[in-house]
């Protein structure tokens, strides 16, 4: 993508949505620690210059990148709370979270810029132009609302449990 936080808009619903099996910070920063390389590139023509672009590489260094972070889980727990939402993690969680989200970018990336090559070393990108990259920009937007409107679901939904177990303890007291 021409601008990391499109990928946030897919990446921020799915792991909304199966929050349960994936590590939401660790699955979001995968995104940014992709896009990583372009700082140190020439121009925008990174993706064929550099290998964190693809699902072996890419997924190597957001695995070993979810690993250097689990001493810091407890900082994405606080995190996760300031944005009211519940947080368990384990090491194999934040794993597997690294890789999806690194997979996750790498394909959107690789639909949208040609000199992708998700599955280097061959160098084709069997996904180029499987949606142009208007579609793609649209999808992505489309998401970042969803996620959105999922997050803020979430939040109503558990705020409104709690307030009815305050609720219930209160009347079971008396």
């Amino acid at each position: 993508m021409p601008f990391t936080p499109y990928h946030f808009g897919p990446n921020g619903f799915v792991g909304l949505v199966f929050r349960r099996w994936i590590d939401l910070p660790i699955f979001l920063l995968a995104n940014v620690i992709i896009d990583i390389e372009v700082l140190f590139a020439d121009g925008w023509a990174v993706h064929r210059q550099w290998h964190f672009h693809t699902f072996l590489v890419g997924g190597a260094v957001c695995a070993v990148f979810a690993v250097t972070a689990w001493p810091a889980r407890h900082l994405f727990e606080k995190l996760m709370q300031s944005f009211h939402l519940s947080y368990e993690t384990g090491l194999w969680k934040m794993v597997f979270s690294g890789i999806l989200g690194a997979w996750f970018h790498v394909f959107i990336d690789a639909i949208y810029h040609y000199d992708v090559q998700p599955f280097w070393p061959r160098p084709k990108n069997p996904f180029w132009r499987l949606l142009n990259q208007g579609q793609v920009k649209a999808i992505c937007l489309a998401f970042i609302v969803a996620a959105v409107a999922l997050y803020l679901y979430t939040v109503i939904k558990a705020k409104a449990v709690r307030c009815g177990a305050q609720s219930n303890r209160e009347s079971t007291s008396e």
